[in-house]
């Protein structure tokens, strides 16, 4: 408010801030209206703070998405664990629990049974305040799809439609996602279009807007809305040429969004945006991912295809994938029969391919040479033991359950701590089998960024 009152200016962006400024946009605009704040003849340029506040708060929004005719996950609002409870009971397991009004994911869970769900809403009070914690019914095995849009309320333009490589329950921070997406069909895309449209108007959206969808069954649900700029906009806008932060700035501060005649974009390469965690330099911290972001940036890999985008990807995050050498795989049980055709492209490349039993028992069903190995808490030489004596050089380890993220802490940690590449998602790994086919098939060409856009 000092600096307000010291440079008066013609007006105040929040867009561009992430969840902080969205946070502050109402009281800010109450002050700039009351007795102290009236002398400035400052005023928050772009969508206003009753729409901001629209799109966080449960009740209005979802009155709005009704009217839409724009589905939601069922879902509900608690205030206490009696409360939550209540809408457990109505909606059913698993469910992902967030406070209102937070950053980054913060206090964002996914619960699998009512003992857990107590735990969490015990803890999460202190993180949401006043503000009620909201619930979710989580779509297992979902495609997450984001979409930077620009808006004058008026007028829509699409900047990027993004598919998320990691299926839904990651952050999407910490998910890599491919531009264009790689594998939905053009239906599915253009009602994604259309929806996103639809809430920009609804919004009254004067700026950004980043929207959030899960794929499931063909059915397209919205996940989340933010009005306004998202961690993708410098990806989006270094994939397709478009400068959509300079253009937002110039919607909310008057320019039509029509006058800058932009049309949508359908780039003929791929960019893949990966993200980069700082795992190394934080000893005893958990590399496994959910919905709780943990990335401290990104990176971006862009080609003719998605295996050698993906590939450049990794190695601007510092990945090495391996091209040769041993490969270790442990998946929960619904995720054996995703994993045998990223198994079995690996073994015709010559990986020796090491499982824990449960694992090892549905690769040789599915005819695949497999040697069995011991999991740390069934006694000496188990897999730990062969990272640390280099005979591991790329993990797959899938988890779920308190209990076995817990147990398998040890398996990550090694990883990190010996450089081995280590995916935790089923997606990440195929993507992972992908990238080093492109990666053997030949050298990665280095061209400059304006090669692909004109």
């Amino acid at each position: 408010l000092n600096i307000i009152e010291a440079e008066n200016p013609y007006g105040l962006i929040v867009q561009f801030g992430g969840q902080t400024p969205l946070k502050l946009s109402l009281p800010l605009s109450n002050w700039l209206e009351s007795k102290e704040g009236i002398k400035c003849k400052s005023k928050i340029l772009g969508t206003s703070p009753h729409s901001i506040d629209i799109a966080e708060d449960r009740k209005e929004f979802t009155k709005i998405l009704e009217e839409l005719n724009i589905r939601q996950p069922l879902n509900g609002i608690a205030r206490n664990e009696e409360e939550a409870l209540l809408v457990a009971n109505e909606i059913g397991f698993p469910l992902v629990v967030r406070p209102s009004y937070v950053l980054g994911g913060r206090a964002m869970e996914i619960v699998h049974e009512t003992i857990s769900l107590k735990r969490y809403m015990q803890n999460a009070i202190s993180a949401s305040g006043k503000n009620p914690i909201l619930i979710d019914r989580f779509l297992s095995s979902a495609i997450e799809i984001d979409v930077d849009c620009l808006a004058d309320g008026t007028t829509t333009y699409i900047a990027g439609v993004m598919e998320h490589i990691e299926e839904a329950g990651i952050h999407s921070g910490d998910s890599a996602c491919s531009l264009p997406p790689q594998s939905l069909p053009e239906a599915i895309i253009d009602k994604i279009k259309e929806q996103t449209r639809q809430l920009a108007k609804g919004l009254k959206v004067c700026g950004l807007m980043n929207v959030q969808f899960a794929v499931k069954d063909s059915e397209v649900f919205l996940l989340e809305v933010n009005p306004r700029a998202s961690r993708t906009v410098p990806f989006v806008a270094k994939a397709t040429g478009v400068p959509i932060a300079k253009i937002a700035a110039q919607v909310m501060a008057g320019e039509p969004l029509a006058s800058f005649n932009l049309k949508e974009t359908h780039p003929t390469h791929v960019a893949v945006k990966e993200a980069v965690f700082p795992f190394a330099r934080f000893p005893g911290v958990d590399s496994i991912l959910g919905p709780e972001m943990k990335s401290t940036g990104e990176v971006m890999g862009i080609d003719i295809n998605f295996s050698s985008a993906f590939a450049k990807s990794q190695i601007a995050a510092g990945t090495l994938l391996p091209q040769a050498g041993s490969v270790f795989i442990s998946v929960r049980d619904d995720h054996k029969y995703s994993i045998l055709e990223p198994a079995r492209i690996l073994h015709k490349k010559g990986f020796l391919l090491l499982a824990t039993s449960g694992t090892a028992e549905a690769l040789k069903k599915a005819n695949l040479p497999v040697k069995r190995i011991k999991k740390v808490l069934e006694g000496r030489p188990h897999v730990v033991d062969n990272m640390i004596s280099g005979h591991i050089d790329l993990v797959i380890n899938t988890t779920d359950g308190a209990q076995a993220i817990q147990d398998s802490f040890s398996l990550r940690r090694s990883a990190l701590t010996h450089e081995i590449p280590y995916y935790t998602t089923v997606e990440g790994a195929k993507a992972a089998v992908q990238a080093i086919s492109a990666i053997r098939e030949g050298p990665l060409e280095v061209v400059s960024l304006q090669s692909y856009l004109w």
